[in-house]
């Protein structure tokens, strides 16, 4: 799936600080087969919530570092050298400037931390 119009991506924030996020039911509410929600801020980084199934484009982040910590389902990193296979409860940073592609084979849900200034598609 290297066509950018297959992923929705939505950069806007959803809920400020002191609200509530109902992670489970945002996830039931996914219906694509790529989706990335801006939860919420942390200092100068977004949380997101990335529920998918199938692969990104191989890319990379020349500024920032991006975490991973899968909620459900499966999610492998594939970076030039390995491949990580992460489960649920299981959390895995990608430094900046590294080439990396993620690829769910079934439904999984993904949590992500990043800086606000991260570009999702990569650099």
């Amino acid at each position: 799936m290297s066509d950018y119009n297959n992923y929705s991506i939505d950069p806007e924030v959803k809920f400020k600080s002191l609200e509530i996020i109902d992670v489970s039911t945002l996830i039931e509410k996914c219906t694509k087969n790529w989706q990335n929600l801006s939860l919420c801020e942390v200092n100068d980084s977004v949380v997101r919530l990335a529920v998918i199934e199938g692969e990104f484009h191989w890319h990379k982040h020349i500024e920032e570092d991006e975490f991973f910590y899968v909620l459900e389902g499966l999610l492998l990193i594939d970076l030039e050298d390995k491949t990580i296979n992460l489960k649920p409860n299981q959390g895995f940073t990608v430094p900046r400037g590294i080439t990396h592609r993620t690829r769910a084979p079934s439904r999984t849900s993904v949590l992500l931390m990043e800086k606000r200034s991260i570009k999702p598609t990569g650099d």
